[in-house]
């Protein structure tokens, strides 16, 4: 054989001893994109955790104040809860150095100093909680770990309550009761995990591997609390909590009523001004006719201006300037007449919807269906009867109506007395009722027909002044300017419009007449 036949072919890689051969490589397998990794997702939400708990801690490394909230109730049953706290907060203080010294074997120094300061938790958390809860937890472990030595050789008989005395459990208790009504239920549940795990830590940790805890065969060393004091916070903490969400739901359904009694009130207020505008339509539509009628008649009188010319074209100018002043009233508030005047005071029988707005003409038909209603009702007019704007007699005639209305709604049986007083710069309306001869029933009433008074009143620059009088009764007393524009000669009220003899008071105005 020769040299050439050991040759190997060209095609044949030549293995040399020191190039041992590569182990195939396993095909790469490809993790689909819709399937992540299984931890991806918990660490997300683990970091999407890390703010919340930020919070949480920042909110207990800055106790701010949070006191009690105020009791509706007189001073010194306010301070009650101050009081016996304080007294409790003492008697824990004295419990805990007796316990501390002497089961503890902490000393008559650390022992009552760790006891005053527990009580001190205590008092603090009146006005200071989350402070409170750290100047606690901070007592409870220092003494637990001081006590540890004293553990480590053995107890006599019977070791102590560890790592939670029971002083140091109540007066903890009564603090996160205290957290738990003032501060948000995340700081609480917050202040509970730490402390939670102070416990484990005390009690698993340094307690477990180093004593024998009750039940061992080689005796007690110590009695573990650490359980026992986790679930009396925790109940504690539920109590709080529970409390401090009546309280709020209390609270917000009071701030809820009086939301809806000012919209009940404010909608009332837009129904009344859409009346007051119906009412207006009347007189304004009259001065527009005979501005009208004046306007269509003023060329066909004679070619040159003459004098009457003059008067007409006067007269259209002073109807317009009244039928601007009308439109400047329509603010206002007025109770509905139906179904709101159940006395049938708004009108008589027969008169139609649409018919004419009444004026002081209607007064004693108003007044005679008061009477039968059963009122005694007397009027007095006093006083040179000038002509008023149409505006302030309607306004005169519905303040009367309401006075009369509530006089039969709150006092039946009353006399009434209805007085007119007529000066050149204005009308003065005051009805007084006396008091009642038999309770009242109840009245689904909130106020509105005195707020339709003022807001009348006021839309005329006049005066208006209620008042209970000194016999038991009522007193309506409204001064109106004659031509529904405030003049600066009158004066703010000065007397007292519950007054029930003849002087008029409380308004504007003249002397009486």
């Amino acid at each position: 054989m020769t040299s050439e036949e050991h040759r190997p072919p060209d095609s044949q890689t030549v293995m040399l001893p020191d190039d041992p051969p590569r182990p195939s490589e396993p095909p790469a397998t490809t993790v689909p994109a819709s399937n992540p990794p299984r931890g991806t997702g918990m660490r997300a939400r683990a970091l999407a955790l890390l703010p919340f708990l930020r919070g949480i801690l920042a909110e207990l490394a800055l106790p701010t104040a949070a006191p009690l909230p105020p009791l509706s109730r007189p001073r010194w049953l306010r301070r009650l809860p101050h009081v016996v706290l304080c007294w409790i907060a003492l008697g824990l203080a004295l419990a805990a150095a007796d316990e501390l010294s002497g089961s503890y074997r902490l000393g008559s120094p650390l022992g009552t100093m760790s006891g005053i300061v527990l009580g001190a938790a205590v008092a603090l958390a009146l006005w200071r909680p989350v402070a409170a809860w750290w100047l606690s937890l901070g007592t409870t472990v220092v003494a637990a770990t001081a006590a540890r030595s004293h553990m480590v050789a053995g107890f006599p008989i019977e070791g102590p309550d560890w790592p939670w005395s029971t002083p140091a459990i109540t007066a903890q208790a009564f603090v996160f009761f205290l957290l738990a009504l003032r501060v948000p239920t995340r700081v609480v549940v917050g202040a509970l995990s730490l402390t939670a795990a102070a416990t484990y830590v005390l009690a698993a940790l340094l307690g477990g591997p180093s004593h024998r805890p009750t039940g061992m065969v080689d005796g007690p060393a110590y009695r573990s609390t650490g359980m026992l004091a986790v679930v009396v916070f925790a109940a504690v903490v539920l109590l709080g909590t529970a409390l401090r969400g009546r309280r709020e739901a209390r609270t917000q359904l009071v701030e809820q009523a009086s939301l809806t009694e000012e919209e009940r009130a404010r909608r009332t207020l837009l129904e009344e001004r859409s009346r007051i505008a119906r009412e207006l339509h009347d007189v304004v539509a009259h001065h527009m006719s005979v501005i009208s009628i004046q306007a269509q008649v003023a060329p066909h009188l004679v070619e040159n201006p003459t004098r009457e010319l003059k008067e007409n074209l006067e007269g259209i100018r002073q109807n317009a300037l009244e039928a601007l002043t009308e439109l400047r009233r329509v603010l206002g508030v007025l109770r509905s007449e139906n179904p709101e005047d159940p006395y049938g005071l708004g009108a008589g029988a027969g008169v139609a919807p649409d018919a004419p707005q009444p004026t002081l003409d209607r007064l004693e038909g108003l007044v005679e269906n008061t009477r039968a209603a059963g009122l005694d009702v007397t009027t007095e007019i006093t006083g040179e009867q000038l002509p008023l704007a149409p505006g302030v007699e309607l306004s005169a005639y519905r303040i009367i109506q309401e006075a009369l209305s509530n006089a039969l709604r709150h006092a039946p049986g009353s006399a009434v007395k209805v007085e007119l007083w007529h000066f050149p710069r204005g009308l003065q309306v005051r009805v007084v009722n006396s008091r009642p001869e038999r309770p009242a029933p109840p009245s689904p009433g909130a106020g509105h027909g005195l707020l339709g008074m003022r807001e009348r009143v006021a839309m005329l620059g006049g005066t208006l002044v209620t008042s209970e009088t000194s016999c038991g009764g009522f007193a309506v007393a409204a001064f109106l300017p004659r031509n529904g524009i405030a003049s600066p000669d009158d004066a703010a009220p000065t007397h007292d419009a519950a007054r029930t003899d003849d002087t008029i008071a409380g308004l504007p105005g003249e002397e009486t007449p």
